[in-house]
């Protein structure tokens, strides 16, 4: 699994994939964050939290990313501006 950071709230996460998840099965081969390609062209690396954070109408622009912040460890919300 390869390690980074939320590009919205900061945390820490793991994302799957590649030779080295090729032969990993069970509960450690999840991760704990997606990259997600948006409608404006931009793509970013998203813990769940932050993915769940979104919002859910219209499509996502870097902007929303851009005002996502940490809540706590299970949780995130987008900044009020």
């Amino acid at each position: 699994m390869a390690n980074g950071s939320c590009d919205g709230c900061g945390r820490p996460v793991t994302v799957t994939g590649g030779i080295a998840n090729l032969w990993t099965f069970g509960e450690e081969s999840e991760g704990s964050a997606m990259t997600l390609e948006l409608a404006d062209g931009t793509s970013h690396l998203l813990c769940y939290p932050c993915i769940e954070a979104l919002p859910d109408e219209g499509e996502p622009t870097a902007t929303d990313i851009e005002r996502l912040e940490q809540v706590d460890e299970e949780t995130s919300r987008l900044d009020v501006l």
